[in-house]
């Protein structure tokens, strides 16, 4: 069964699309949160919250003001940044009051014919305690590029990856029984949900990479789960992190790349 947008994607705009741009103008009129974020970078580079109206109008003045410099100037006209505003999910699942999110793999191995593989990541988590209001990145963004610039992640830096079976055992432990839980519903449930949204997305682009001969790629993406246990995609990355800084990710990444190539 093919999934609804809504059931797995946040709601998302494209600031360099008109249509699009206008209507997320007209949208957020409320009190609520979005985040912001370049459509082709990593790292977390570029990705900032809009929290507020008045945040909202600052981030359509500049995109204005950048509209009217360049027909001012008669500048050669060039698409707008490339960017995105996803609206932001306010209740996350915790672990041990942090916030997560989960990187899995996705290998597209062959396209002629389609031949694409599934493996289990690891779960990144925040080093300090989720507070949605908090003005700190760190507090927001999983990465380890971002995590690095908190100053506990040198003594954290070990417990902001888990292995997904630490993971599992955990779920199992603290949310099994009061949530009515399967057991192991991280490596059944949820796994089979990240496969089945990954296929979706694959089976949506796949049409692009007809004219690629020799093309394979490794992708890496990010799932979100809510207090709810219903799993979102925050975003697929064609140029995934395999940096080792930590214990998990020196078991994890080497065999991720090796069975890749």
């Amino acid at each position: 069964r093919l999934l609804k947008m809504e059931e797995f994607f946040p709601e998302s705009f494209r600031l360099d699309l008109q249509d699009e741009r206008n209507a997320f103008f007209e949208l957020c009129k409320e009190e609520q949160i979005w985040i912001c974020k370049p459509s082709c970078s990593n790292q977390g580079r570029g990705i900032f919250l809009l929290k507020n109206p008045a945040s909202v109008d600052t981030l359509q003045a500049t995109l204005r003001g950048t509209e009217e410099h360049r027909l001012k100037k008669r500048v050669p006209r060039r698409a707008p940044q490339a960017r995105i505003v996803q609206r932001y999910i306010q209740q996350p699942l915790l672990l041990e009051g942090k916030k997560f999110d989960v990187r899995s793999y996705l290998l597209i191995a062959c396209t002629a014919p389609y031949v694409v593989f599934f493996a289990q990541g690891y779960v990144r988590l925040t080093c300090v305690n989720y507070d949605a209001a908090s003005d700190d990145l760190t507090v927001h963004l999983t990465n380890q590029h971002v995590q690095k610039k908190n100053s506990l992640y040198g003594q954290l830096k070990d417990e902001t990856v888990w292995r997904m079976e630490h993971f599992n055992s955990y779920v199992n432990e603290k949310f099994r029984k009061t949530n009515g839980l399967p057991k192991d519903w991280v490596l059944t449930v949820f796994t089979k949900r990240m496969q089945q949204i990954m296929l979706q997305c694959f089976l949506a682009a796949k049409h692009k990479l007809d004219c690629k001969l020799g093309y394979f790629d490794l992708i890496g993406c990010d799932f979100l789960i809510d207090e709810n246990f219903k799993v979102w995609l925050l975003e697929m990355n064609a140029n995934p992190a395999l940096h080792t800084n930590c214990k998990v990710l020196r078991d994890i990444i080497p065999p991720v790349v090796h069975e890749s190539l």
